[in-house]
């Protein structure tokens, strides 16, 4: 884990040398998307807390790119799967917040439902849910947002059974 974090921090000393500031705007844009590929690579194999250190860096230095909504999105995505729920809430509000005309924000939408629910708080996760659905109506979240409210109808309406 230290080894890859590490392996981060060398591979964003090498991208963001002298040179690289004086590079054409296409190179950097190219050297901006292998970064936050490498980064996604991190998230793929489960190292979450690497992937999580990564993107949060890759905000800090290319807060300005149109990859910047995605990097927080996938820091939210990160918490949730360490079971970090109420900081994966703040991630993804911050997606819809701060990144309004992003595509990741139905997404985002969604996990604040699927957040909500891990929670317990199943009156919040239903609003998100339903925000979904309004909104983004032929997405595919909104396709998982009204499973979920079927799911959450379906315990709602049938009785605690107890052996």
């Amino acid at each position: 884990m230290l080894h890859k974090c590490i392996g981060i921090v060398l591979l964003l000393s090498t991208f963001f040398s002298v040179g690289q500031s004086l590079a054409a705007p296409t190179q950097r844009q190219d050297t901006t998307r292998r970064l936050y590929d490498r980064i996604m690579d991190e998230f793929k194999h489960r190292d979450y807390k690497a992937a999580m250190a990564g993107f949060q860096l890759f905000i800090e230095l290319h807060g300005e790119s149109a990859l910047a909504a995605n990097a927080q999105y996938w820091i939210g995505e990160c918490q949730y799967r360490m079971g970090r729920y109420r900081d994966a809430l703040k991630s993804f509000y911050d997606v819809v917040s701060n990144y309004p005309l992003s595509p990741k924000v139905a997404a985002s939408t969604l996990k604040l439902g699927q957040t909500y629910t891990k929670l317990g708080d199943h009156e919040k996760a239903r609003l998100m849910f339903d925000r979904v659905v309004d909104q983004y109506p032929d997405s595919a979240e909104a396709e998982v947002a009204r499973q979920a409210i079927e799911a959450s109808s379906s315990t709602e309406d049938s009785p605690n059974q107890t052996p």
